[in-house]
C-alpha cells in the first residue's frame, strides 16, 4: 500500500526531493516534459448585463451629486490653463502669426488684459502666453530666439519676477518640444467634450485637493503648505478673467487675501538663493542683463517691445513697493533696455481699478483696463522705430 502524499499534482513520491511538501502542487518547471493539469474554477451564473448596467448608473450618480455640489457652491465649467493649452497658442507664433501681438508676463497680465477687448479696439486679438506665478523673462529669451516672431511683445512685469527666471510654470517650453501625439489628442478631446460642460474638472475641485484642505492634525515642525485656491476662469485661447466668486463671496475672497498675507510677498517660494535680502541687488542685475540682450535681439528685427507694470494694492502693494521698490526694478529695468514701459501709477485712466485681493483686477476692471492700456500704446508707444544694432 503506497503511503500518503504518493501523488503530489500528478508526480509519484519516489520522484519528490526528500524533505518537500508532498501536498504542494509541483508545476511544469518542476517535471519538465510532463503536461500539468490545470485548475478550473466554476464561475457561478450572474446577470452580468445587468451588473454593468447598476455600474453605470451608480457612476453616473455619483458624478451627478459631485458636479451638482461644485455647481451649488459658485463653481461653472472652463478650460483649464494647462500646459497643453500654452503649447497650443504658442504653436501659433510658428504656423503663420509671426506678426501678432503677443502677452506674456504672470498671472496679472493673464488676468487683467481681456483678448475680446482688445480685438473690438484692434481688429485682432494677441497670443496669450502669460502664466500664473511665473516670470516672463524664459518667454522673453524664448520669443528673442524665434525668427518666426516679428510682431508687437507686450511684457507684464510684477516686481518679484525680477528675483527669478523662472517659476511655477517654467517647464512649459519642455513640454512644447516634447509634446506627444497622444497628449495633442487628449488637449483637444478634452477641450472639446469635458472641459466646457464639466465644472468639477478643475484641479481646485478634485477629491485629492479637497482632502488636503482638510483640518488634519498639524504635523510637529512642519507648517500647512496649500496650493493657492482658484482665481480665474479661462477660454479655449487663454483669455482669463479673475472668477466671480472672488468678487461676490466675502468668505472666499478673505480666504484667498489670507493666503496672499501667508506666503512671502503673495506668490510661491523664491528661490533658495533668494530668500535673503542681502541677494536681491545681484539676482536683479543679472535678470535686467539678461533682458538687455532679449530686448536687442527683438528689436534688431523690428520687435516693439514694451514692458507694463499691471495694478496692485493694499497690502501686496506695500510689500512690493517696501522690498521692492520701483527705481530699483521697473524703472531700471526700463533704462538699461531702453524699452518703453507703462506704469499704471503714471496713467489717470489706470487709476481707482478694482483690484479684490489686491493682486489681480475684477473682471469688469480688466475690461476698462485693457481699453485704456491699449489707448496709451497706441497713442505713445506702437510708432514705428528702426532696429537697433545688437550691440550698440
Amino acid at each position: 500500500m503506497a503511503a500518503p502524499g504518493i501523488e503530489a499534482g500528478g508526480a509519484r513520491a519516489r520522484d519528490t526531493p526528500r524533505g518537500a511538501d508532498l501536498y504542494a502542487r509541483q508545476t511544469a518547471a518542476d517535471r519538465p516534459g510532463i503536461a500539468q493539469p490545470v485548475p478550473t474554477r466554476p464561475v457561478p451564473r450572474q446577470p452580468w448585463g445587468g451588473i454593468v448596467a447598476a455600474s453605470v448608473v451608480l457612476l453616473g450618480l455619483l458624478l451627478g451629486a459631485w458636479e451638482g455640489y461644485w455647481r451649488a457652491w459658485g463653481a461653472t465649467p472652463g478650460i483649464r490653463n494647462s500646459d497643453g493649452l500654452w503649447a497650443r497658442e504658442r504653436r501659433r507664433i510658428d504656423a503663420g502669426e509671426g506678426d501678432a501681438t503677443v502677452v506674456i508676463g504672470d498671472s496679472r497680465l493673464l488676468f487683467d488684459l481681456q483678448l475680446p477687448v482688445w480685438e473690438q479696439l484692434a481688429g485682432r486679438r494677441p497670443i496669450q502666453l502669460s502664466l500664473e506665478g511665473t516670470s516672463p523673462f524664459f518667454a522673453l529669451d524664448d520669443l528673442a530666439a524665434d525668427e518666426h516672431f516679428t510682431g508687437r511683445l507686450l511684457v507684464g512685469l510684477a516686481p518679484l519676477n525680477l528675483l527669478r527666471s523662472g517659476g511655477a510654470r517654467d517647464k512649459v517650453l519642455a513640454y512644447l518640444r516634447h509634446e506627444s501625439p497622444s497628449q495633442r489628442i487628449s488637449q483637444w478631446l478634452s477641450m472639446r467634450f469635458i472641459e466646457p460642460y464639466v465644472a468639477f474638472d478643475d484641479p481646485d475641485f478634485a477629491l485629492q485637493s479637497v482632502l488636503e484642505r482638510q483640518a488634519w492634525p498639524a504635523r510637529p515642525g512642519l507648517s500647512p503648505r496649500l496650493p493657492v485656491r482658484k482665481l480665474a476662469i479661462t477660454g479655449a485661447d487663454r483669455n482669463t478673467h479673475l472668477w466671480s466668486k472672488i468678487e461676490t463671496d466675502a468668505e472666499y475672497r478673505t480666504l484667498v487675501r489670507q493666503f496672499w498675507l501667508g506666503r512671502r510677498w503673495g506668490t510661491l517660494p523664491l528661490p533658495g538663493e533668494a530668500q535673503s535680502p542681502d541677494a536681491w541687488p545681484a539676482l536683479i542685475d543679472a535678470q535686467i542683463a539678461s533682458a538687455v540682450r532679449a530686448v536687442q535681439k527683438l528689436r534688431a528685427r523690428g520687435v516693439k517691445v514694451v514692458f507694463v507694470r499691471p495694478p496692485s494694492s493694499g497690502p501686496y502693494l506695500e510689500a512690493e513697493d517696501r522690498g521692492l521698490p520701483r527705481e530699483r526694478t521697473f524703472d531700471a529695468l526700463l533704462a538699461a533696455t531702453g524699452a518703453p514701459g507703462i506704469h499704471f501709477q503714471d496713467y489717470p485712466e489706470l487709476h481707482g481699478l478694482e483690484t479684490p485681493e489686491w493682486s489681480h483686477l475684477s473682471a469688469a476692471d480688466a475690461a476698462r483696463f485693457t481699453a485704456a492700456l491699449y489707448v496709451i500704446l497706441e497713442r505713445t508707444h506702437w510708432e514705428p522705430h528702426p532696429p537697433v544694432p545688437s550691440n550698440p
